[in-house]
């Protein structure tokens, strides 16, 4: 199975994990899950761990086809606009989008929001086809963590989203609108599905109890040996039961407000006021 190159780029602030994915042989790349700080106290966006990846990209002379995204994320702000200023690419997303955008824009009161994916440039479904210069991958739908989670499966690596984490630190949260353990526990199982050399990586990683270090990837085998989530011996009721346990003493992510106006809207931080500035709404008791 063809083999990608995977550059990562950890943000601490969000815990998430950037990836630059690129077909060695024709230097075509993919950027998924690009970073847009923001320090939610003063309200100000800094591009500094976008430009990290443009110049990783710049440096390797690697072209830009596409800025894919797993899901629409409550717990960063996207970067994929810049990126594609930078950069070029299509901005993607799961067709699922459409389910997401429909939830969210009334609690936002986004009168202007198309709720088609259109502010995409490309919506995948489970099954579709995606390559990077020569090395051919799909799309597996991955539900269940939102409506619009998918994984892309690029040679002998996924990149899996909130799906999964790793194995010492188990499975993403159903409770969001649309969310669900059931659907998840099934999405997981796809993934598992996969050759268990494939290599798997994170979106987040937040350290494990024991472990002083980072990590974001995993493989197959090691997912369905060790996951404390979800493993070869625990069942779909097993989890569900765990899972649904678990969320139901979770808080919200500390950017979920701002993160999801953004990103409803392909990372595009909302038109400035008649006095040249930019505003988040803050729903009050109604989240």
């Amino acid at each position: 199975m063809s083999k990608p190159n995977v550059s990562a780029f950890f943000d601490e602030a969000t815990f998430t994990v950037t990836y630059v994915v690129s077909d060695p042989a024709t230097g075509r790349a993919a950027v998924i899950d690009p970073v847009l700080d923001f320090d939610p106290a003063s309200g100000r966006t800094s591009t500094a761990s976008a430009d990290k990846v443009v110049a990783h990209v710049n440096d390797n002379n690697l072209g830009v086809d596409w800025i894919l995204e797993t899901h629409v994320h409550a717990d960063h702000l996207s970067g994929a606009p810049y990126i594609r200023e930078k950069l070029g690419g299509k901005a993607a997303i799961g067709k699922d989008v459409a389910a997401v955008q429909e939830t969210f824009k009334g609690v936002f009161n986004l009168k202007d929001l198309a709720t088609d994916g259109s502010q995409f440039d490309h919506l995948f479904g489970d099954a579709d086809s995606i390559a990077i210069g020569d090395i051919a991958g799909h799309v597996i739908a991955t539900p269940g963590h939102t409506p619009a989670c998918i994984t892309y499966v690029i040679g002998d690596a996924a990149f899996v989203g909130d799906t999964l984490f790793m194995p010492d630190f188990g499975s993403a949260r159903t409770d969001f609108p649309g969310g669900s353990a059931p659907q998840l526990y099934e999405s997981i199982r796809k993934i598992l599905a996969l050759p268990g050399d494939t290599r798997l990586f994170m979106c987040h990683d937040y350290k494990a109890p024991g472990r002083d270090e980072f990590a974001w990837e995993t493989s197959v085998a090691e997912q369905k040996a060790n996951n404390i989530h979800i493993n070869e011996n625990v069942s779909r009721d097993e989890f569900v039961e765990m899972r649904e346990g678990r969320d139901s003493q979770l808080g919200m992510p500390k950017l979920i407000l701002p993160s999801l106006q953004v990103n409803l809207r392909a990372g595009e931080l909302p038109d400035p006021e008649d006095n040249d500035v930019r505003y988040l709404k803050i729903p009050l008791d109604a989240v």
